[in-house]
């Protein structure tokens, strides 16, 4: 019996001071494995041909653009390390040592604030764009977007000190057990990220988006107002409600998917599980970083350019010379 428990820890040769190993049916691991890994290599995938689009043609190099190759770096780096490491905190033990978790749990931090950032910059962008085009290539210009992309990751660095700044000098500290990953967060600091990363980015994007909605609803109308008689009464009216329903499909989906993905986490976090690597709360957290996933989804594939991409991308033309020329608008 004793040879039996000591086979269930994750380090036997520690039996009082061991974690046990999660006890989950194999199939249920096996399920688990399978679904996690594939949104997390989708994750990668789909970021990683939007960064490779954005680096190499050089008629993406828009100010837009340079918002949304950040966007997916963050992104990217979500599937490749945040999303593994949840992986195997869910269903194995935490062989890696105190430091590396130390590493792990700051730079997960790191990562998904700034990937928060981009989304809001996305969203400052697009309202200035579109509510403003007179000024926008004025007021956005290419050293202010990147400019705002380095004060954005220099941002979410500090940030992330607020979470990790016990562990800095003595990792582990909240363990309770060897092979334990734990990122402990006191109910003042997770008051303060809920307001800093859940009701004043949402509040900023939704507010912006709204307004970006009605402009375009008003434009929509404006141009309706133009056309003559004979094209209003043939296909007028059907196009312009056509656009203002696209408009609200487009904005709805953004912001809908955005809550979608962040709401479930923070409550959790509200409600008072402060263990952010519980396993309570492993479903809700995936839940979190899979917006990370979906980014490019509703950002990128909006665009045709990304579509004409991607097909010169997998059938290997970017390699020929001169192709970082091909008009891709």
């Amino acid at each position: 019996m004793e040879v039996e428990d000591r086979a269930e820890l994750c380090f036997p040769q520690f039996p009082n001071t061991s974690c046990r190993k999660p006890s989950s049916p194999w199939p249920q691991t096996l399920l688990i494995y399978i679904v996690w890994y594939s949104i997390s290599l989708i994750t990668v995938t789909l970021n990683l041909l939007i960064i490779i689009s954005i680096s190499h043609f050089r008629q993406l190099h828009t100010p837009t653009n340079i918002l949304l190759r950040s966007l997916a770096v963050s992104d990217l780096l979500v599937g490749l390390v945040v999303m593994p490491g949840e992986i195997l905190k869910k269903t194995s033990c935490w062989f890696l040592g105190d430091f590396v978790c130390f590493l792990y749990n700051h730079f997960s931090i790191i990562i998904t604030v700034a990937s928060l950032g981009d989304i809001v910059l996305i969203s400052v962008d697009r309202y200035v764009a579109i509510c403003d085009p007179l000024h926008y290539t004025t007021r956005i210009t290419m050293n202010r977007v990147k400019l705002s992309v380095c004060l954005c990751w220099f941002c979410s660095v500090s940030y992330s000190f607020l979470f990790v700044k016990d562990d800095l000098t003595q990792p582990g500290r909240y363990n309770s057990c060897y092979g334990e990953c734990l990122l402990v967060i006191d109910y003042f600091t997770g008051l303060i990220d809920l307001v800093l990363s859940l009701i004043v980015p949402v509040t900023v994007i939704v507010a912006l988006y709204l307004r970006v909605f009605a402009v375009a609803v008003s434009q929509a109308r404006a141009m309706r107002s133009h056309i003559t008689a004979v094209t209003l009464q043939l296909s007028g009216t059907p196009k312009a409600k056509k656009s203002e329903l696209k408009a609200a499909r487009t904005l709805g989906v953004l912001v809908v998917v955005f809550l979608i993905c962040y709401c479930p986490y923070y409550s959790v976090s509200l409600a008072g599980d402060s263990l952010v690597s519980a396993s309570s709360a492993s479903d809700v957290l995936f839940v979190f970083l899979c917006n990370s996933g979906l980014n490019p989804v509703i950002y990128a594939f909006l665009y045709p350019w990304f579509r004409k991409a991607v097909k010169l991308i997998v059938t290997l033309q970017i390699l020929q010379p001169g192709s970082c020329e091909t008009n891709m608008l």
